[in-house]
């Protein structure tokens, strides 16, 4: 929990949700967001930025989340949706989405990065947030979680692109499949390299 600060920014006294996004920059796959409004009577320990626990951590800890959050949420953004909107919109739809299911409502949120959705609460965006604010690491944790699972059920619906290992992530090997196997309907067909895939 080094330099980590729990609601240090006056509001903890407010319902505070933290969220966080997981999968802008894959070719395949849903970008997937998840809020979380932690129970200051139920701490966490060892809430971090997802990226920088081990698999197994981050799993404990996402059971651990879900049972004592006073509430938490999902939301995502199809590959449709991406293509139609660009990945940053559909983000912040899908974050949106993520915060209008929480119940309650949070009153504030702060939301990792450098922008923040339309919210019907107030809102700020905290550059690093999923590292330093330990509500916005919660949301980091539920979401990456969840998108790892989804792309290893995936892998099974699409065999031969490797996407439990890479998660849909632009890897050597998932390129590879892709000029070799084709492009699939999980796909972004918006983005570039399945694009020029698609134009050849």
């Amino acid at each position: 929990m080094s330099g980590q600060t729990c609601l240090d920014f006056g509001q903890a006294s407010r319902r505070v949700a933290g969220v966080d996004e997981v999968g802008r920059g894959p070719l395949a796959g849903p970008v997937v967001t998840a809020a979380v409004i932690l129970d200051p009577a139920r701490p966490i320990d060892g809430l971090a930025d997802s990226k920088a626990l081990t698999e197994r951590r981050r799993e404990a800890l996402f059971d651990e989340i879900r049972e004592k959050a006073l509430c938490w949420a999902l939301g995502r953004a199809e590959v449709e949706e991406i293509d139609a909107l660009n990945i940053l919109q559909a983000t912040m739809l899908a974050m949106r989405r993520a915060v209008l299911a929480l119940d309650p409502a949070p009153q504030h949120a702060l939301i990792d990065g450098n922008r923040c959705p339309e919210l019907p609460c107030s809102a700020e965006a905290i550059i690093k947030g999923d590292g330093t604010v330990a509500v916005i690491s919660a949301a980091s944790i539920l979401a990456k979680v969840s998108r790892d699972r989804e792309m290893v059920t995936l892998d099974a619906q699409y065999p031969g692109y490797g996407l439990a290992g890479h998660k849909g992530y632009p890897t050597r090997a998932h390129m590879a499949a892709l000029a070799e196997l084709g492009v699939t309907p999980i796909h972004r067909k918006s983005f570039a390299p399945v694009r020029r895939l698609l134009e050849n």
